[in-house]
């Protein structure tokens, strides 16, 4: 039974089957592919849920300051959108300010502001313009062009989170921002059916005006975003105002002056300005919000269906009819939406600020070292201690 010749088989049959073994081991685990009802799992979970929602939240805020702007252009001949906005950059400021003082100091607060004022400027900057251009844009082109070109600040944003953000798309989620896309045309085509256009009266600046100031909204949504990745919302949006309410003042002083014996003339068009201001307060609250909890883009395509909301106020406010487009599109907007989602949302590479990065965050602020520094020393010096108490423990044994 102990046989030379039945040891060296036994050796040999261990040694194919360690061999085996290691192969195994050396060979990576290839999870299945998931099937389509994996995929759209996605439906039921709250994160999307909650992203979906407050998407629709904000496209209603659009909606309103949407309808308050169109009733005072209509009902009061007011048409100043930079008067208009100079409340609410004013108003976001001194709210988010005055708590970003409450807790960060004096000290942290002028910290910020020398230290990442002069990318805040260019946020305030931009979303002043794009704010202006669109709003201007109506004045000269007709409502089809504006509504179209407006939405160039989808892919605007799109290109600028692959570029600057490294986010790494995948086709389907090209698909889903079409398939919204064409809900918005859509959208538009209706408004045309039902008389809703009018006729452009200097279509090539108007044009221009749109693709700008979409321009600078991609610009200012994805900025908002990194910067909303990095820091706390207070920070970011008090100090983004706080620069745009000062850029905002002067270009009101400049071009929008006359405007204000029009607005007192008629305390009527008050109330608008205040549903207006209270659109946009939310708005701007929550769209740091929606940066962190999905992006940039998502914001964007989730605005694409306040025109079907408009469409709802305008059928008691405005005397607008419904066409049977209506309906569809807000649908397939909502469906390219969802597509978006097949996949994970692709993150930038700088991650999302959550509560482990609050207390680093600060400290390299105020210029100390980061947590995890301190609890990587702190052992050492323990550990320093408690052999130096070994050593004069041992020496008291060998001395008694």
């Amino acid at each position: 039974m102990d046989s030379p010749a039945l040891s060296e088989k036994i050796e040999l049959e261990e040694a194919v089957e360690l061999q085996h073994d290691q192969a195994q081991a050396a060979v990576p685990h290839i999870a299945p592919p998931k099937t389509w009802k994996q995929r759209f799992e996605f439906l039921k979970d709250p994160k999307f849920l909650r992203v979906l929602l407050l998407g629709q939240l904000l496209s209603l805020c659009i909606t309103g300051t949407n309808v308050t702007t169109t009733k005072l252009a209509n009902d009061y001949g007011l048409s100043a959108p930079t008067m208009q906005t100079f409340l609410v950059y004013a108003l976001l400021a001194i709210v988010y300010n005055s708590y970003a003082l409450y807790k960060r100091g004096l000290k942290g607060w002028l910290l910020q502001f020398w230290r990442r004022g002069i990318f805040y400027f260019f946020l305030g900057f931009v979303d002043v313009e794009g704010n202006y251009f669109v709003v201007k844009s109506y004045e000269y082109t007709n409502m089809l062009s504006a509504m179209l070109l407006d939405c160039w600040s989808t892919p605007v944003c799109m290109i600028l989170s692959y570029f600057f953000l490294k986010v790494r798309y995948r086709w389907v989620q090209f698909l889903g921002v079409f398939i919204a896309l064409v809900g918005l045309a859509m959208l538009v085509v209706s408004d045309v059916i039902t008389g809703k256009n009018w006729t452009a009266s200097d279509p090539v600046r108007g044009d221009l005006f749109c693709l700008l100031g979409a321009t600078f909204y991609g610009l200012s949504n994805v900025g908002e975003e990194y910067m909303a990745r990095k820091h706390p919302l207070y920070e970011v949006i008090g100090m983004f105002t706080f620069f745009a309410t000062i850029i905002n003042f002067v270009q009101m002083m400049i071009w929008e002056r006359s405007e204000f014996s029009t607005l007192v003339a008629q305390p009527e068009a008050i109330g608008m300005i205040v549903a207006y201001t209270g659109c946009m307060f939310i708005l701007y609250s929550l769209a740091p919000v929606m940066f962190r909890l999905g992006s940039a883009l998502l914001y964007n395509l989730s605005l694409l269906t306040s025109d079907f909301y408009g469409l709802i106020f305008g059928l008691g406010l405005f005397g607008y009819t419904v066409t049977a487009l209506y309906p569809v599109a807000y649908v397939i907007v909502i469906i390219g939406i969802a597509i978006y989602h097949i996949f994970p949302n692709p993150q930038p590479y700088m991650g999302t600020f959550d509560d482990s990065k609050v207390e680093n965050e600060r400290r390299e602020l105020f210029g100390l070292p980061p947590v995890d520094e301190e609890r990587v020393e702190r052992p050492e010096i323990d550990a320093n201690d408690a052999q130096n108490a070994h050593e004069a423990a041992d020496e008291r044994v060998h001395a008694h």
